[in-house]
């Protein structure tokens, strides 16, 4: 335990400190949101490019690992889709509450994902955590974006202003040049990845400060149900259904520590972008936000540390 909470600690403290920032050298909302589309944009698409493409996934159960968290997305998906009409109904949500619901029990912080892989597996952690990457992240956003199209407060755009959605985001891409790097041994000059390198690590304090900075504490004083239902799908039945099929597909160590991670942390800061540009209700998904984040501080420790005993 004490060795997981030394790396999650350091990961906290810089949100806590883009919370700080946000209320005293940085309080204009302007500096947070140039610094979220640079970071959206340029930034964590370059670390997604140098993670997959670089990653040494020789000692990678790559197979397991690409099952374990397909397999725990699209069941909560069907989950998600199947009890949709109850549950709007139940936690009084409209199509937009719907869609904050749907993005707060099926995305992954990557930001916090990457910075716990690293700093508690080391390169290990790394390359896992780039597979983790390379199948959650397109499949997320694809998933995302189609709920929001159908369900969000936005007209309901056909299929080609759907594909269009999908086409322009940059993760999706980031994603795909990194796999045909990896994938057919594309030779990339050095210095491309030394500058990929540094933006990427650029993006991982930024994106954590920002994280920080969007925390909306106002809405801990009467978090609604749906948060707290989000909180329990994110936090405890995501990462059973992964790590109980990673186990499964016998994945252990490192491997099945990472997919405890990638499954267990809180939903992505970039879905309350997407919420606000497709009419989805970012107001309830910041919420979300806040307590799955402030939740994990508990529930992180707790479950990686129960994954360690399958370590063989």
């Amino acid at each position: 335990m004490s060795s997981v909470l030394a790396a999650l600690l350091p990961v906290f403290l810089v949100v806590a400190l883009g919370v700080a920032l946000k209320r005293g050298l940085l309080p204009e909302a302007s500096h947070w949101l140039a610094l979220e589309r640079l970071t959206y944009f340029v930034l964590f698409p370059a670390l997604i490019v140098v993670s997959i493409g670089r990653a040494e996934l020789g000692g990678v159960a790559v197979i397991g690992v690409c099952i374990a968290l397909l397999g725990g997305l699209a069941i909560m998906a069907l989950l998600l889709s199947a009890t949709r009409v109850p549950a709007s109904r139940i936690l009084g949500l409209d199509g937009p509450g719907y869609t904050s619901l749907y993005q707060g029990a099926l995305r992954w912080n990557t930001y916090v994902g990457l910075a716990i892989a690293g700093g508690l597996e080391g390169a290990a952690g790394l390359a896992v955590a780039a597979v983790a990457i390379a199948v959650i992240i397109p499949v997320a956003n694809i998933l995302s974006v189609v709920t929001l199209a159908r369900y969000g407060g936005n007209a309901t755009p056909g299929l080609r202003a759907i594909l269009m959605q999908i086409a322009r985001n940059p993760f999706i891409w980031s994603c795909l040049l990194g796999i045909v790097i990896n994938l057919f041994h594309i030779p990339v000059p050095p210095v491309l990845v030394t500058f990929g390198d540094i933006l990427g690590r650029a993006s991982l304090a930024l994106g954590l400060l920002v994280v920080g900075a969007g925390l909306h504490i106002a809405g801990l004083r009467n978090p609604r149900a749906a948060t707290w239902v989000s909180c329990v799908l994110k936090l405890a039945v995501m990462p059973a259904l992964c790590i109980g099929i990673g186990i499964a597909c016998g994945l252990k160590g490192v491997d099945l520590v990472v997919v405890a991670i990638a499954a267990a942390v809180p939903s992505a800061p970039n879905g309350y972008v997407l919420a606000r540009q497709m009419g989805g209700d970012a107001q309830l998904l910041a919420e979300m936000l806040t307590v799955q984040i402030l939740c994990a501080v508990v529930t992180l420790p707790l479950t990686i540390s129960a994954v360690s005993y399958f370590r063989i």
